[in-house]
């Protein structure tokens, strides 16, 4: 599994887009600065395509299920990693999941 920093793409499952803000800026992987937790929780989601009279698009992503290291640490809290999911907002609700579709970087990995 590989470590998910600002720029790793991040989608719900109807492809709209997580805006990735870290919450640390020391540690970095060439250069992005890599994600810890809670970082993917709470964000943004942009141009969700799942709209109408009765449907909610998704706009915010909730608490992570899964993917933080049970070993590698920056400063106490565990890093990201690239097997994330968690739910969104969107609906139906609570079925819906964000993932990681792209770490953007083969460099640094770990395991759980």
């Amino acid at each position: 599994m590989r470590w998910i920093h600002r720029d790793s793409v991040i989608r719900c499952d109807h492809d709209g887009r997580v805006r990735n803000r870290p919450s640390q800026q020391w540690v970095t992987v060439a250069g992005v600065p890599a994600l810890v937790a809670d970082d993917p929780s709470g964000r943004e989601i942009v141009a969700c395509p799942n709209y109408g009279a009765t449907v909610k698009p998704c706009a915010k992503t909730l608490a992570v299920r899964v993917g933080y290291s049970g070993w590698v640490r920056v400063d106490r809290r565990p890093v990201v990693l690239s097997h994330l999911a968690g739910f969104t907002d969107g609906s139906p609700p609570g079925q819906v999941s964000y993932r990681v579709r792209d770490p953007r970087q083969r460099f640094v990995g770990a395991d759980r």
